[in-house]
């Protein structure tokens, strides 16, 4: 199994295999009529009402300051609120207060009523309408717009009252509504009318969503009235989600600008002036659509989002797009909009925070902030053409045909072209490049994609991807498989390798690419510990748990790269009990050489869940069982690798070496996902594991503070995780990959981010030693990779 960060939520799978959405029928729309108490049903505007209520602004959480009533006019001619009021009265009560109203609300046309502040922050309200100073309940309450000064006096039947334009009852403890009130609100959600404020049915409940707050004013234009005006940007908004969705929308005009099985976009070519509010939209068609690139076209459609991946995609950002379309071809051969260029030149990502939020589901969030948080900014791109020029490739081209770039000129980059992920910095300027609508390049990190990369962006996986309308030009750069230096006859070499799922049934060509890495590359150290050797059968799940045929072909093939003879010790695990590929069992082993000083000591006896202990041999400490494994019952190492410990001797001294594979980061949640920030429940078994080994270091340590102790393997986790800081606590365990420069730091690159996973650790004795240490690159930067992890090696002076 591979170790990831932060693993793919979903099967690979087209971009374009949609599910079927069905329009709601002209039915349930009249069903949706509700009468009014008494049996008189009440007569749909016909053209202003209240469109959005929110009454937790400057609340704990809340996304804006305000409390804010919005109306909207879905007639067809402009109306004067001059001496209106907008009223609003508790959930129970009959006591209203009034903001009195003045100016025009023309056709299509939205008005923003601000009302008090809260005690807490939040984001200002854009420009209000009108102002006034009521305290509205941020979770239920009655709003009312009425066509005179004169304060409402009722508690029930409030809809039918003289001069009563529109009612709002919010909240299931509303004691009057039209027809049924809404559902409860909060500090971060709000009543929206659906159809972008021009469905009015006359029943609260059908009529509004319960969504993120998204205060529109008069320069803000919607559907009703004037259906024809509905501009792309008006469908995206400048939020997470769009405040249309769910309402119908007619003429969107824009030209095509892609093209795929089941679907195209297109995009405006008049844009607004606001660069939240992407210009471009994914139209969902089901089959191959009969529009082509450069086609100007006006689309009916309803307004949907979409979350990619089904019910296993629950952490992915949901895509606006239009649905049950009807399209509209008026010209053919239209140049198309303009690319909008990321980096250097025109829009500039933001180089380290991907979301400012806190409070978990962005899309129910508001302080939609493109100009600070990474996932904003390319949000506000969503479906629109996007330019880098010169993109500098950080991540290598995967099976998927995936690579990942950033814009020239992003900052903490490798040595050798990538990008680090560091403690605060998810690097939010990275993009997938994907391969939908034309072949993506094989390159590897460092290379440059030389001039103009052009897509439309689109979102899948748990990432923002790009999806290329034609291959880009490679330059490389130059970067190729590194090579440690060799030991001296007084230093012991202790190398660490995750060989990626090796099994008999690989090809030749794999076990020799690893020969040669270990002979080669890390120039044969007299120890290495390997992570993920599977057992004689592979993933085949046939109770096999024996892995001597696949140690006999590796140790083969390094000796016949010119290596040396190569011994090995291990213990087989439980059959399925370790984690992994299913059936594949895999674990750690010590391959060791003994014609340079090393030895192993034997100390059998200990099987796959006997756990292993120090004793104190007069002073001296001594494993009971050698090879043993580290409490293999404790529950931290539930469907996990155990920690195998040996005793070697080093020119008759004793080195104690821990070979270990933590818990992979399976089930934790995107960087650029929907909840933010994002959760990392694989941390918690990790934090347990890295207990465990401490604590049997430390008993080493504890019987001769001086012992030559090394811990070692694949951690699944970063140089500056808890799961390290656990391991090194007390300062008996040095951490040697937090001791290179920043640009040294990375065993792994994953989505574009060079990362430690890869660790080695040694004790006090051997850090005061003028040691060496190395990550030697051969895998992780490479389209073409042995294994997806890039082994280390420590050169200790022990005479």
């Amino acid at each position: 199994m591979r170790s990831t960060p932060n693993p793919r939520i979903n099967p690979r799978a087209p971009r374009f295999r949609r599910r079927t959405l069905a329009a709601a029928s002209a039915a349930a729309v009249v069903a949706a009529l509700v009468a009014l108490p008494g049996g008189v049903a009440q007569a749909a505007s016909p053209d202003i009402v209240i469109s959005q209520v929110y009454g937790g602004g400057g609340n704990s959480g809340a996304p804006y300051v305000n409390d804010f009533v919005e109306l909207y006019n879905r007639g067809t001619a402009p109306v004067s609120v001059t001496g209106w009021t907008v009223q609003y009265a508790s959930a129970a009560g009959g006591s209203w207060s009034r903001t009195t109203l003045s100016g025009t609300i023309a056709p299509g046309r939205y008005f923003l009523v601000q009302e008090a502040a809260g005690a807490g922050t939040g984001a200002a309200l854009p420009t209000p309408d009108a102002t006034g100073t009521i305290a509205m309940s941020a979770t239920s309450g009655k709003v009312a717009l009425v066509t005179n000064g004169t304060a409402l006096t009722c508690t029930s039947g409030c809809a039918s009252q003289s001069g009563v334009k529109d009612l709002v009852g919010y909240g299931s403890g509303a004691s009057s509504a039209e027809g049924t009130p809404t559902g409860n609100l909060s500090n971060s959600t709000a009543a929206l009318r659906t159809g972008g404020g021009a469905t009015d049915t006359d029943n609260n409940a059908a009529d509004f969503a319960i969504t993120a707050p998204v205060p529109r004013n008069s320069s803000s234009t919607g559907t009703g009235g004037n259906p024809a005006g509905t501009r792309i940007h008006d469908i995206q908004g400048a939020a997470r989600t769009s405040p249309l969705a769910g309402s119908a929308v007619s003429a969107v005009p824009g030209v095509v600008t892609a093209v795929g099985p089941n679907g195209f976009w297109y995009q405006d070519p008049q844009p607004d002036n606001d660069p939240g509010t992407s210009e471009g939209i994914y139209v969902y068609t089901a089959g191959a659509p009969s529009v082509a690139v450069g086609d100007s076209v006006t689309v009916n459609a309803t307004v949907t989002q979409y979350r990619p991946g089904g019910t296993g995609g629950t952490t992915n950002l949901s895509i606006t797009e239009l649905t049950a379309p009807t399209v509209t071809v008026v010209a053919h051969n239209v140049a198309l909009p303009a690319a909008t260029v990321v980096g250097q030149g025109g829009r500039v990502p933001p180089s380290a925070v991907i979301s400012s939020v806190t409070s978990g589901d962005v899309e129910a969030a508001g302080n939609f902030q493109p100009a600070t948080d990474g996932l904003d900014f390319w949000r506000s791109l969503e479906g629109m053409r996007v330019e880098i020029d010169n993109a500098a490739v950080v991540g290598p081209t995967n099976k998927y045909g995936e690579l990942v770039v950033v814009p020239p000129g992003s900052t903490t980059r490798t040595n050798r072209g990538g990008i680090l992920l560091q403690a605060n910095d998810g690097n939010p300027e990275r993009v997938v490049l994907g391969k939908a609508l034309a072949p993506t390049p094989t390159a590897n990190v460092g290379d440059t994609l030389t001039g103009a990369t052009v897509g439309v962006l689109d979102y899948a996986f748990g990432n923002f991807t790009l999806q290329v309308t034609a291959t880009p030009a490679v330059t490389s750069g130059g970067i190729a498989p590194e090579t440690t230096a060799a030991p001296t006859a007084g230093q012991l070499a202790a190398a660490t390798f995750n060989v990626e799922n090796l099994a008999p049934s690989d090809p030749q060509s794999k076990f020799d690419g690893l020969a040669a890495g270990i002979v080669t590359n890390l120039r044969s150290p007299d120890l290495v510990a390997l992570e993920e050797i599977q057992d004689n059968s592979g993933a085949t799940d046939d109770g096999t748990v024996s892995a001597t045929q696949t140690l006999a072909k590796l140790t083969a093939a390094i000796t016949a790269a010119g290596g040396p003879s190569y011994s090995y010790r291990e213990i087989d695990p439980v059959d399925g009990q370790d984690g992994g590929q299913p059936g594949g069992n895999i674990r750690q082993v010590f391959l060791f050489r003994t014609d340079r000083g090393l030895s192993f000591t034997d100390r059998p006896g200990a099987g796959s869940t006997t756990a292993d202990s120090v004793v104190n041999a007069g002073g001296t400490p001594q494993l009971a069982y050698s090879p043993g494994r580290i409490d293999p019952t404790n529950s931290a190492f539930n469907s996990s690798r155990k920690p195998l410990a040996g005793e070697f001797r080093w020119n008759g001294k004793p080195v104690f070496v821990i070979a270990n594979h933590f818990n992979s980061k399976g089930g934790d949640q995107p960087l650029f996902g929907r909840y933010q920030p994002p959760a990392h429940p694989s941390e918690t078994q990790r934090h347990a594991q890295a207990t465990a080994v401490k604590g049997f270091t430390d008993q080493i340590l504890a019987v001769d503070p001086n012992a030559s102790v090394i811990v070692l393997g694949d951690l699944n986790d970063f140089e500056f995780s808890q799961t390290a800081d656990i391991l090194t606590a007390g300062g008996s365990l040095t951490d040697l990959p937090r001791t290179l420069p920043l640009p040294e730091r990375y065993t792994y690159v994953y989505e574009g981010n060079s990362q430690v996973l890869d660790h080695i650790l040694i004790s006090g004795a051997l850090a005061a030693t003028s040691y060496s240490y190395d990550i030697v690159h051969i895998n992780s930067e490479f389209s073409t990779q042995l294994s997806d992890h890039d082994p280390q090696v420590v050169r200790i002076p022990l005479p």
